[in-house]
């Protein structure tokens, strides 16, 4: 199947905001294997390697064996942080008039419920709005309990109501994501490498040391310091971001972090440091990254999908082919202002994806391996991600349809 058209790509999409707002923007997780009710009834999950096991199991497996094992569905606040922004994007087409995702009132219908629903999973005790996952989450390096606050999900989930601020004019929305940098500032660690320079940690319970969580953090308070101007703030935003700097390759590319285990590169998070770098120098007027991002720019789109669309997921081998890749691809291309010059390969990435990684239903798989893949939805790291990124997609399509 070949290149589709506008209106196949709308009805691609229809088909998925369809499927996700009937399940309620609820549903499963790779990760989330930790809330069998079954496995929590046991002594593993005192065990780190149970843990890691179990997780594993889950997420490796083509078997859905979350309802066996009952694990029920939730929310999961950067997936909801995702469809939030989504629907801001969509609010935009609906004001150029374009109304085949619904109207504006619809749309803001949805912008208030999970604004609103954002807000109520924040994650408590801490020095300003913060969010986690609804899971237990081992890795190799740290266990972090479920609704333990990271500096990714909170902020995207600031992000999303920053945004959703812009569109209602609400307060408590913009106040939200305001206090989100306290908690940046105040509740995260930092690996402290001179001249005021440093690396946030992912969570306020562990001191690793990975470059996208630390420019997401840098990100936040960057966005904040727009808003009111607090040098702290920017001092912070300025050395974090600085670090991550210092530590890319000549050939622009970025390892995923400091840890001997964490030395790969891959495609999503190239494009989360891209965005990071281009939002930080815009939100503090400045242009002391611009040769970085460049060349990192240029790394990533030379080196992550191939000529027919496929997106890699390592700069060094295809697969997994994860729904990350090719989603962050549209998101990267519209924040960095780049969407423009790069629309064919954003097409041919888009329908690349829509051939091969949507299912009949409208839910999109979320990895594709060389055996047998799993055909299991997750509602955050797919179904939320596509959205998110097809929602850039047609609001850029739309502005330049206007300015014809």
């Amino acid at each position: 199947m070949g290149h589709r058209s506008d209106s196949e790509l709308i009805n691609s999409f229809y088909k998925l905001k369809t499927y996700c707002e009937k399940e309620g923007f609820k549903g499963w997780d790779p990760y989330d294997g930790l809330n069998s009710k079954i496995f929590q009834a046991t002594l593993l999950k005192h065990s780190r390697l149970a843990r890691l096991a179990w997780i594993q199991a889950f997420k490796r497996n083509h078997v859905n064996l979350r309802k066996i094992l009952c694990v029920p569905k939730g929310y999961n606040a950067k997936g909801i942080a995702l469809f939030l922004i989504g629907y801001c994007n969509l609010y935009k087409v609906a004001q150029k008039g374009e109304d085949s995702f619904g109207t504006r009132e619809e749309i803001i219908s949805h912008i208030n419920f999970l604004s609103d629903l954002l807000i109520s999973l924040q994650s408590k005790g801490y020095s300003g709005a913060c969010w986690g996952y609804n899971f237990d989450w081992q890795n190799r390096v740290f266990f972090q309990p479920s609704g333990t606050p990271t500096v990714v999900a909170t902020s995207f989930c600031a992000e999303a109501l920053f945004n959703s601020y812009s569109v209602t004019q609400e307060r408590k929305m913009l106040d939200v994501a305001l206090s989100a940098c306290n908690f940046v500032e105040k509740d995260l660690n930092r690996a402290d490498f001179g001249n005021n320079n440093f690396i946030f940690s992912y969570s306020p319970l562990d001191r690793s040391q990975v470059y996208n969580a630390s420019l997401l953090g840098a990100r936040l308070l960057a966005r904040g310091y727009s808003y009111t101007q607090k040098e702290e703030w920017r001092e912070l935003a300025y050395h974090a971001t600085i670090t991550i700097i210092e530590r890319q390759s000549s050939d622009g590319s970025w390892v995923y972090g400091a840890s001997t285990v964490q030395q790969w590169v891959d495609s999503f998070h190239t494009g989360f440091n891209l965005e990071c770098v281009r939002d930080i120098m815009d939100d503090l007027k400045i242009h002391d990254f611009e040769e970085s991002f460049n060349n990192g720019h240029n790394y990533y789109l030379n080196n992550f999908f191939l000529e027919d669309g496929t997106p890699k997921y390592y700069h060094n081998k295809i697969y997994p082919l994860d729904i990350h890749s090719p989603a962050q691809l549209i998101v990267t291309l519209s924040k960095c202002r780049t969407f423009y010059s790069n629309r064919q390969l954003a097409e041919r990435v888009l329908n690349w994806t829509i051939n091969n990684m949507q299912s009949p239903k409208g839910n999109f798989y979320y990895q594709l391996k060389k055996g047998m893949s799993s055909k299991i939805s997750y509602m955050r790291w797919a179904q939320a991600w596509v959205f998110y990124a097809m929602s850039y997609f047609f609001m850029e399509t739309t502005i330049m349809s206007d300015n014809k």
